[in-house]
């Protein structure tokens, strides 16, 4: 401490060393002083010399520490601007819903992408955006079997909806005119083989190349300047998917839950995902729960990982127990005693994502 400030608190007959003036205390004789100000509203020299001294020498509270408990203000602050491009709204019982997006919004939520696997979210998006204010919501498209499979077509179609051109509103003139056009998901040859169904699947690729729909949809997505994920291919046809979006130009590019089932990516691959210009998604709900997924987040630095999912519901099975934001306090404190910092959470909750997106 000052000596000066010792000395001035010496003479007011506070101990600088085992002081017991609490912020209590400390208000209440704030509050005798301020009855004591001249006719002139001026507060009395020594009244100001005695908040000063008072304030240098109370404990300064200190950023979150790795390890450190998470608190109500800890979920606050990472919530608020936070962005959760793999949110489901349909139906099912575990699917979200305008609710949903309106809590998130009260929350400080900053944007999300609304996901279905069976129907386009693109015009959807554009609707709730004029029902739900605070907050960005964008769409997209999986290129399941119900859209016509691997179609050029539908991702034409988002494209134009959200320039306004071919007759479409669009979205605001302001507002990032783009959206995530997954390849295949529950109806890829990888999902439908790792679930050893004998369903009718997509197949993006045969004898090590891309089919010729693929490619043409990567062109689509480079023309409208949307966002292409990779879909719940087998890891080898993801990078296959991301070295054929590089050479067309796509700006913007992520590896699709990338650890989860059915793609089973390994580190070297995410690695070659992330030299092609990718950014990596790890499901928020999951990273907790597998050592193996919160070590790979550390090999591929948070600046190119994204956490998603966080908006969704638990559906009361572990190991989703901190999906839901009332959970969000326990997974801060959980992440923080991984060894990753509030810094990492923001970039993986919200940089990453926004940057995705080209916000």
């Amino acid at each position: 401490m000052d000596a000066t400030v010792s000395q001035i608190l010496e003479t007011l007959s506070i101990d600088p060393v085992n002081r017991s003036t609490s912020p209590t205390e400390y208000e209440l004789m704030r509050d005798r002083d301020m009855s004591k100000k001249s006719m002139n509203g001026i507060l009395h020299p020594i009244t100001a010399v005695i908040a000063l001294c008072v304030f240098m020498s109370m404990p300064r509270a200190e950023s979150p520490l790795v390890g450190q408990p998470s608190t109500n203000a800890d979920a606050d602050r990472l919530l608020n601007g936070a962005i959760d491009i793999h949110l489901h709204i349909d139906p099912r019982p575990y699917g979200a819903d305008i609710s949903t997006l309106r809590l998130a919004a009260s929350r400080g939520v900053r944007g999300v992408v609304i996901k279905n696997h069976y129907e386009p979210t693109v015009d959807l998006s554009l609707l709730l955006r004029r029902e739900v204010t605070g907050i960005e919501i964008f769409g997209g498209v999986d290129l399941n079997h119900v859209v016509g499979g691997v179609n050029a077509a539908i991702v034409e179609h988002m494209g134009e909806a959200l320039g306004g051109s071919g007759g479409f509103r669009g979205r605001e003139p302001l507002a990032p005119r783009t959206g995530i056009v997954w390849m295949p998901t529950f109806d890829s040859e990888n999902a439908v083989r790792a679930a050893n169904q004998t369903r009718p699947f997509l197949t993006v690729s045969r004898n090590g190349e891309l089919v010729s729909e693929v490619k043409r949809v990567i062109s689509v997505i480079a023309k409208y300047g949307l966002v292409l994920a990779t879909g719940h291919n087998s890891a080898d046809e993801a990078l296959m998917i991301l070295r054929e979006g590089r050479a067309q130009g796509v700006q913007h590019m992520v590896v699709t839950h990338a650890m989860d089932n059915p793609i089973f990516m390994d580190i070297p691959q995410m690695k070659e995902a992330v030299e092609l210009g990718a950014i990596i998604e790890f499901d928020y709900r999951l990273v907790l729960s597998h050592e193996d997924q919160l070590e790979a987040i550390r090999q591929l630095g948070t600046q190119h990982a994204i956490l998603s999912e966080f908006l969704m519901p638990t559906g009361g099975s572990e190991p989703l127990q901190y999906a839901g934001l009332d959970s969000m306090n326990g997974f801060v404190a959980g992440m923080r005693a991984h060894g990753f910092t509030d810094g990492d959470l923001d970039l993986m909750l919200k940089e990453n994502p926004a940057r995705l997106l080209g916000l």
